[in-house]
């Protein structure tokens, strides 16, 4: 049924990370479907406005620090290595989840939400960016 799972997640929210891998790793065992993790550090306005102070170096620590708190998470996946991936990018969650989709060629994608409030209305900003973009099936795990 699955191929290729994508399962975005903010590393930093550690409930909403372990919810949403939880639920596609079981997709996952079921469809035998390889498992992809992307992973987006948002470019917010400080950070840009602070490019003439050390972008890249800002950046590129941002980026190790993703990718040590990634290892952990993709060692604690029980998955063979060979059907896990992941991704780290910048930019816009919502865009940056639409296009790993589509580069992964993602059959579903599994996201974490928040519970709503009066600022995110129904879905969290990103999960329901995602679901009204997204060219796949979303599955919203809260």
């Amino acid at each position: 049924m699955y191929n290729t799972i994508l399962v975005p997640i903010d590393i930093s929210e550690e409930e909403l990370t372990s919810k949403a891998v939880r639920h596609a790793l079981y997709l996952a065992k079921e469809t035998g479907a390889k498992l992809h993790i992307v992973h987006v550090l948002p470019i917010s306005s400080a950070i840009i406005n602070a490019y003439a102070l050390g972008y890249m170096e800002i950046k590129d620590k941002a980026t190790i620090k993703a990718e040590e708190d990634l290892h952990m998470l993709m060692d604690s996946i029980d998955l063979p290595p060979e059907r896990l991936a992941y991704t780290i990018t910048f930019g816009s969650p919502r865009d940056e989840i639409i296009q790993a989709a589509e580069e992964v060629k993602a059959d579903i994608i599994v996201i974490g939400s928040r519970r709503p409030n009066i600022s995110t209305h129904l879905l969290g900003s990103t999960a329901g960016g995602v679901v009204r973009y997204a060219p796949v099936s979303v599955m919203v795990v809260r």
